[in-house]
């Protein structure tokens, strides 16, 4: 696959994840949150995540200011790339559907807020976050370049070790024993 044919896969599925989200959070909109526990080191990395998932990847794709930091990979890998972005894609897109309003952006409870230990949340502890990790390994494999390539994964790692202590915290002060079962 071509470095631009890459760039083309990779603008296509960061589409379709950015309408997934959207639409999402519209449904979010008129419900009230019960319990919030946003902290400001959170958003801090939600930031910076965000650098490494949207800014950095769209500003490599359209300006040539980052390509001092090219490399080079076999074609096949931009295969593997695409296939596992669609993988990414599909499981963030079926975690949403799965969580419905039980999804946030952020560390919250909603009021109605009900514990989903169906479809693939009964096979993936974190389907949202697994389908992040495909996503980092996949701009890797479609992005080759060493900063907006490997943006995701560096800038995904410190909010996951963060986040994911956190949410489960917030889960079994929530949920107790129907979460940890």
């Amino acid at each position: 696959m071509s470095e631009a044919t890459c760039k083309i896969v990779f603008l296509i599925g960061f589409t379709i994840v950015l309408a997934i989200r959207f639409y999402f959070a519209r449904l979010l909109q008129s419900q009230t949150v019960k319990d919030d526990r946003k902290t400001p080191l959170e958003i801090l990395l939600l930031g910076f995540t965000l650098l490494g998932m949207f800014i950095l990847p769209l500003v490599g794709v359209f300006t040539p200011w980052l390509g001092f930091a090219d490399y080079r990979l076999p074609s096949w890998t931009g295969w593997v790339g695409a296939a596992m972005f669609s993988t990414a894609i599909w499981l963030f897109w079926r975690a949403h559907v799965d969580l419905g309003l039980n999804w946030s952006a952020t560390l919250e409870i909603r009021e109605n807020h009900s514990l989903v230990d169906q479809g693939v949340y009964r096979s993936v502890r974190h389907p949202m976050y697994a389908a992040f990790w495909l996503w980092g390994i996949a701009q890797a494999l479609l992005l080759h370049n060493w900063i907006y390539g490997l943006s995701y994964l560096i800038s995904f790692v410190p909010m996951y070790f963060l986040r994911v202590r956190q949410e489960e915290e917030m889960m079994v002060d929530t949920f107790g024993e129907q979460y940890r079962d």
